[in-house]
This record gives structure tokens, sequence and C-alpha cells, in this order.
């Protein structure tokens, strides 16, 4: 079946370009919009599979649109598409709870490819997008380690006491694939790393997401990048 995908942007000619891109590559899009509030709308009335969203629209931008769209559609992965290479964007946007941050920049094939990770759940992000990730994520472990603890208490963290119980810590299994995903692998590069199945890695991600409490591999990176969790996994 194909995936049913909910557009949004402010460019009717960007917009009309895109959707038949994308239903030539076999994608079927439900519905395309051209503000952040009729994005809302839609996401709630359609329930896609998918969304891709603009970054800048009136009325509400893309940023916002995912925000809100989390609340009542938690597990709908959200790809935000945009000119913008600002870190502040990008950074917000995994905040916000977006699986993926790709270009209009790039080509048609990367693209698609982006959408085609984002459908399986993996985050969407190429290469450099993904190295400004990691390099913020190691920036904030360094500040959260020289931080006082007492800014820190209000934070979720992952206790040391982790064990094989399904208790609220992660089990050392569980901390090797948070690790791998936090570094941008797929489920199948995590699974050819670790020798296991994809299923198990999808079984350990849904244990992990549990016990962290959020609801995507998004806002797992994004846990981590507010957490000391970096200098708890490499002592």
């Amino acid at each position: 079946m194909a995936l049913r995908i909910l557009l949004a942007d402010d460019h009717a000619l960007f917009r009309e370009g895109l959707r038949m891109l994308l239903t030539a590559r076999g994608f079927d899009v439900v519905r395309d919009v051209g503000t952040g509030v009729e994005a809302v709308e839609a996401a709630q009335d359609i329930q896609p599979d998918l969304i891709v969203l603009d970054l800048d629209m009136p009325e509400m931008d893309g940023l916002e649109a995912t925000r809100l769209i989390k609340v009542a559609l938690p597990d709908v992965p959200i790809v935000i598409l945009t000119a913008s290479e600002r870190e502040g964007n990008l950074f917000e946007a995994v905040r916000s709870g977006a699986l993926g941050y790709v270009l209009k920049t790039m080509s048609s094939d990367a693209l698609v490819q982006q959408i085609e990770a984002a459908g399986r759940g993996e985050i969407a992000l190429d290469a450099r997008l993904a190295t400004k990730v990691l390099a913020e994520f190691s920036r904030l472990s360094r500040n959260v380690k020289a931080a006082p603890e007492e800014a820190l208490k209000d934070e979720p963290r992952v206790s040391d006491d982790a064990d094989d119980s399904y208790t609220e810590a992660l089990t050392a299994r569980e901390r090797v694939v948070l690790e791998q995903l936090v570094a941008g692998a797929t489920n199948k590069e995590i699974a050819t790393t670790l020798v296991v199945s994809e299923n198990t890695v999808k079984y350990h991600l849904k244990n992990i997401l549990r016990k962290l409490h959020v609801n995507n591999r998004a806002q797992v990176v994004a846990w981590a990048m507010r957490q000391d969790w970096y200098r708890r996994s490499t002592k």
C-alpha cells in the first residue's frame, strides 16, 4: 500500500511540482494545503501516514504546526522541508518532534530517499545536517557536565541501575541501541552492528521510547541532546 502523505507548502507551484514528483515515485499525496493552520486541520481530518511541512508558511509556521499535530497525532512522522540551513531551526524542528529536516536544494532522488526513510520511522537528515545535530549534542553534553546538579533536578534522567528487567532504567543493550540511534544509524545499520535482526532492534526501540516517555526517534534525539546521557554512556 502506498504511503499516504499530507503536503503543506505556501508556494503553489512548488507544492504542485512536489506532488507530481511524489506521485510519480509511488506515494499517495492525499491532500496538499498552503498554510500551517490548514495542515493541522487536514492532519486531524485525514490522519495520513506521513506529513511534509514547509518551514515558512503564513498564519502558522511549520514548527508550530508540528507541535500541534504531535499533540493530536503523536505517532505520525513529520518531515520539515525548507531552504533554511539555520541551526536554530534545525534543532527546534527536532525538539518539536519532527522526524526529518530536509532541504529544498537537494536532488529529487535524495528527497525521495529521505521521505522513504521517515516513512520507515527513521530519522531523515542528510549527512551535513546530521553532523550539526551531533555537534550540538556533544556541546550540550559538555555544558550539562559542567552544570550544577541542582539545575538538572527537574530533567528526566536514565537511571544508573540499568538491568535486564523492564523498569524505568534502560538495559545495557538498550543503551547501546540508543547510542547508535543518536549517532544517526538506521535500524538496518544498528542490526548489522549488533548482529541481530531488525525486528530485535525495533523491539529495543519500542522499549526505549516507553522508558524515556517519548513518542518517536526524533524525540529520543532531542531528549539525548538535553541530558548528560553521553557522559553517562561513555563512563
